[in-house]
């Protein structure tokens, strides 16, 4: 069966490296807005389901991954800046805060119709931050397809001060740990 991870993104696609599995890569075409009313953790969740079906007409026999991140700091949710100005208003924003990265993960076997699907948080602290270290961050790594901001897997760590989940590879954008149980389930037995 073909492993086919619905996404585009260089970082999920180097976690999913990490798990050394043959895999392909497809462009999901949805609409990532979020519905009136819709709670932060509903919308990752649906939006990994949506992606992941976008692309199964392609793959009628494989066990399709989609993935979706929002980070929500008290009633904010935050999605991916997409320039400076806005990373700049969003890292103003995370300064001294607790944050929480909600990532939803969905494994849909395209030959089944089953789907199984889940969000796994992981919660940052970040350090306060004077405008000046922020335009420096900015400047040296350019986060602005990041949720949140930052990559925390380069130089955004120096961001934080405390970090709190149960699987760090959740933060950057793909649960591996959750993947891992998903593809058991499918008689994908890893390592």
């Amino acid at each position: 069966m073909q492993l086919v991870l619905a996404s585009t993104s260089p970082y999920r696609k180097a976690l999913l490296e990490k798990l050394r599995l043959a895999f392909e890569t497809a462009a999901p075409e949805i609409d990532e807005r979020a519905h009136p009313g819709e709670a932060p953790s509903a919308l990752v969740e649906r939006l990994a389901v949506e992606k992941a079906k976008a692309v199964s007409g392609g793959y009628p026999d494989a066990l399709i991954i989609g993935s979706d991140q929002v980070a929500v700091a008290g009633d904010k949710v935050l999605g991916k800046p997409g320039n400076h100005d806005k990373a700049h208003q969003q890292l103003r924003l995370l300064s001294g805060r607790r944050v929480v990265f909600m990532t939803g993960l969905c494994l849909l076997n395209s030959a089944t119709g089953r789907v199984q699907a889940d969000v796994v948080d992981y919660t940052v602290t970040f350090r306060t931050l004077t405008d000046q270290q922020i335009a420096r961050y900015l400047e040296l790594e350019q986060p602005f397809d990041s949720a949140g901001s930052f990559k925390s897997e380069g130089l955004g760590i120096t961001l934080f001060a405390a970090m709190q989940g149960s699987d760090p590879n959740a933060l950057i954008g793909l649960p591996l740990i959750r993947l891992t149980t998903m593809l058991a389930k499918e008689g994908w037995v890893l390592p």
